[in-house]
């Protein structure tokens, strides 16, 4: 914490207490620092001050809306380095991935501040000579959101950019484990010039609490959640009873797809990328890899010497590329799910063993069934296990048999193939001979069980406006 330059970034740390919630880094267990948590009654009232606030907002111009986000883009740019230190210290990543994550975090805000600018709506041809009619677009109104711990930063900034450059407040509360990016993005943002009430962070030591008080609040328009279907669930539910505006992304059963034809060089490369970046906890990593009996041999060998190459440790050390799993439970339920997965008779092939804290050597295993239950869920950590196949039709059945449909990926060079797997798959994203798919400039999310709506791309914007449509009567 002393190497952070910008001590700003820290003013919401406090001393150990009764409504103080402790931060721990996952590398080593001590605790990061205290950061005080709000009481219900005072999130109700950050609530209705994020009303207020917000009226006033959406009477901005777009541009200078625009222009206030380009201003927050370029602080959180400037104090990269110490974003990322403040990342690796609470969230456990290394840090040249945590580097990444402030720069793709702010990819977001940059994008949306031009995005804002264009939220058109449309003039229809008249049914009668004496009528006009027309579109608008106008915000939503109060936003809230729930983020989860595994990106504290662009999961945040992928809904709140869209959200100010619609004209909404927005309101978050981050997860517990992670809630000191929050606080340091939204303090370059006020920073920046942004109105105190119009962005938002709230801490409670429930999250339960506050998913309630969102859901109901009859304040909050618009509620955007990342995490699990589980929980998911709960939401859509609870939300029910105000009809809320919702977008749910959520659990993922990613497949990886590695056809006959494919060049394996880069399928390894790939892989890697997938399923070992923030030490496996991305909703969108490589979770069931399927590759083809031709050059399953030579596939795992070679992804298996590069695995074992991985370098493990705390994500401050140089060279570090898997850091520690968020908490120690996280680690316990993979190490259930390794055991469980030999027990069905999987053959580790590297990995596997039990290290100190929160770290989990990266695994691979081999001999795996489609049919074995340990496949069913979310890996969430850093464990390969790979399937052979052979027909492309059974590989399709069980490539989408799943209740999840996030995202998949697949490497084949038959551009025949390619279309018609692309076509067949039944995820809401798929990456094609490429392993790291997400971008602010594309739509991001999933299908089935892994929610609806879309972050990002034009369609992000969409996310947080209502269409009005206005006709014009008596024109002579």
């Amino acid at each position: 914490m002393d190497n952070i330059k910008n001590k700003s970034l820290l003013s919401i740390l406090c001393e150990p207490g009764e409504h103080a919630l402790a931060i721990d880094n996952p590398a080593d267990g001590s605790v990061v620092g205290y950061i005080p948590w709000q009481s219900e009654a005072e999130i109700d009232q950050c609530i209705n001050k994020s009303c207020l606030a917000q009226k006033l907002w959406q009477k901005r111009p777009a541009k200078e809306r625009s222009c206030l986000m380009y201003r927050w883009y370029e602080r959180v740019m400037d104090n990269q380095a110490d974003l990322a230190r403040l990342m690796t210290l609470e969230q456990g990543k290394p840090l040249a991935e945590a580097m990444g994550e402030v720069a793709y975090g702010a990819s977001f805000i940059q994008w949306f501040a031009e995005e804002g600018k264009r939220a058109y709506g449309t003039t229809i041809p008249g049914h009668t000579g004496d009528r006009r009619l027309m579109t608008i677009k106008q915000p939503v109104g109060v936003a809230a959101a729930i983020t989860p711990w595994n990106f504290p930063i662009a999961m945040i900034t992928r809904k709140a950019a869209p959200a100010l450059a619609a004209g909404c407040s927005f309101i978050v509360k981050p997860a517990n484990q992670t809630p000191l990016c929050a606080y340091a993005i939204l303090e370059l943002a006020r920073q920046a010039g942004m109105p105190e009430d119009v962005l938002q962070v709230v801490v409670h030591h429930s999250p339960e609490q506050v998913g309630d008080l969102f859901t109901h609040h009859p304040v909050i328009r618009k509620l955007s959640f990342t995490g699990s279907t589980r929980v998911g669930r709960r939401l859509i539910a609870q939300s029910a009873e105000t009809i809320k505006n919702t977008s749910m992304e959520l659990g993922g059963d990613a497949p990886f797809i590695v056809f006959d034809d494919a060049d394996i060089v880069q399928a390894v490369q790939g892989a890697l990328a997938s399923k070992f970046r923030n030490a496996g906890q991305t909703c969108v990593c490589a979770n069931r890899f399927y590759v083809h009996d031709a050059i399953y041999d030579q596939f795992v060998s070679q992804f298996t010497e590069a695995v074992k190459s991985l370098k493990v440790g705390s994500g401050l050390e140089d060279g570090v590329q898997i850091g520690p799993l968020i908490d120690v439970q996280a680690k316990e339920r993979i190490f259930r799910t390794i055991n469980l997965a030999v027990e069905q008779g999987a053959t580790i092939v590297t990995g596997g063993k039990p290290l100190d804290g929160c770290f989990v050597e990266p695994t691979v295993l081999t001999d795996v069934q489609h049919s074995m239950s340990f496949l069913r869920e979310e890996l969430f950590g850093p464990v390969a296990p790979i399937m052979r196949f052979t027909n492309d039709e059974e590989l399709l059945e069980q490539a989408n048999d799943t209740i999840y449909g996030l995202a998949a990926y697949f490497y084949s060079r038959d551009i025949s193939r390619i279309w018609q797997v692309a076509e067949a798959l039944d995820y809401g994203m798929v990456g094609i001979n490429e392993g790291i798919i997400s971008t602010e400039l594309a739509p991001f999310g999933g299908v089935k069980q892994s929610g609806f709506g879309r972050e990002g791309g034009q369609e992000g914007l969409e996310a947080y406006l209502e269409t009005k449509y206005l006709c014009f009567g008596g024109i002579q």
